[in-house]
This record gives structure tokens, sequence and C-alpha cells, in this order.
């Protein structure tokens, strides 16, 4: 009887475990398909973000390309200002170089050897007040004085200017080009005894000045250019 009933307690138990074993397998839960679709859609949501940052990424060679192109486009532009900049400096320039002042306004309508001839004479000023300024041309290897088989003849050729009158006096000058002139010391009309002889003639030669012109007054330059009366 004993035996039986150990029997019947070891079934007993053995059917109990297999109860408990049985519940333990049934309680194990399985994760809601709504986390998991959470999940998944997490995980797709952070595999996109990842895709989007490696798209968004510029490889480094490129972003070298683009810095260069970068730099290549401030320096043309900083160029492009540097041009604009000289461009304007240089019409400025222009601008007030073929714009003169009121001096050159003066002076604008007339030639540089009517000037010339004018300043000449105001600076050396036989006669500042004459009604005609005559302009003549005597070219090289002519006499100094016409009237004598003895005279030296001129090294260079040169130009008399004369008053209308013989009292305005004259002046007898080479112009050398460069704001200078050589200055022979002649008279309009010769007078003395001649022949004088070749040493007389010489010496005047030899005593050249030479003269800086000086600019003047442009308003005196004017008036004297407006009488004047050039001999070809």
């Amino acid at each position: 009887m004993k035996r039986r009933t150990k029997m019947l307690y070891g079934v007993a138990t053995l059917l109990f475990l297999l109860a408990l074993l049985s519940g333990c397998g049934g309680t194990v839960e399985e994760e809601p398909k709504g986390e998991s679709s959470a999940n998944e859609d997490s995980f797709e949501s952070v595999e996109d973000a990842d895709e989007a940052e490696e798209t968004s990424e510029v490889p480094l060679e490129d972003n070298k390309e683009l810095h260069l192109d970068s730099e290549d486009a401030r320096e043309k532009n900083e160029t492009n200002d540097s041009n604009e900049v000289s461009s304007k400096e240089t019409e400025n320039n222009e601008s007030n170089e073929t714009s003169p002042n009121s001096e050159d306004d003066a002076l604008a309508a007339y030639s540089a050897k009517e000037i010339e001839y004018a300043r000449v004479w105001l600076q050396l000023r036989p006669n500042p007040a004459i009604d005609e300024l005559n302009v003549h041309f005597i070219p090289a290897g002519e006499p100094l004085n016409p009237d004598d088989a003895t005279s030296a003849t001129y090294p260079e050729d040169v130009i008399q200017l004369a008053g209308a009158r013989l009292v305005d006096g004259s002046i007898t000058y080479h112009g050398n080009g460069d704001g200078t002139i050589h200055v022979y010391q002649v008279p309009l009309r010769w007078d003395g005894n001649y022949p004088a002889g070749e040493d007389f003639y010489k010496e005047i030669i030899e005593n050249t000045e030479l003269e800086y012109v000086d600019p003047g007054n442009d308003e005196e330059v004017v008036e004297l250019i407006n009488v004047l009366n050039i001999h070809s």
C-alpha cells in the first residue's frame, strides 16, 4: 500500500513538473508587433540618415577642387576690382592730361612755334609794346651781314624777330628744341665801317648766348601771337 502511494505521489509530481514546464513555455511573451515595427522604422530612419549623410558628404578631392574654384573666383574678383581701379585711375589721368588747366586753355588754339616766338620776344623785350611782330627765317650758311663780303656765316638755322619800326629792335636766335635758345648779338641794321673782317664776325658767333625760354604770361603771349607777321 505504501509502495502504491509512493508511485502515485511520484506520478503526480512528474505531472506537476510537466505542467509547470508547459506553463513556463507558454508564458514566454513575444515581442509586440508594434514595437518591432517601430524598431524597424527607427533602424530604417537611421539607415536613411546615414545614406543622406554619405550622399551629402563631398569627397576630399572634390572639396579641394571646390576650394580651388572658390580661390580662383576670389582672385578673379580681386583682379577685376584691381583692373577697374586701374582703369578708373587711367581714365582720371587721361582726363587730367587731355583736360588742360586754364593756362593751357589760353594757348590751346596756337602752334608751338607761334608760342615760342611770342615768349622769346617777351623775355628779351627789345620793345614789348609793338603793333607788329615780324618773323624771318635765315638758313644756315647765310652771312651774318649780307652787305659785308668778309662776314662769317650762320652755323645753324636762325629766326629773326623784329618790330615794324627800327626802334622796336630785333632778336636773332636758334631754337634748340629743349626750351633753350642760342641768341646771336646781331643788329637788324648794320652800322659802321665795312669790311669789318672775319674775326669780327667770328667773335659774334663765339659769344652766342644760351638762354632758357620762360613761359611768361599767357595773356601777353596771346596778345603778341595776334600781331605776328610770319614771312616764309
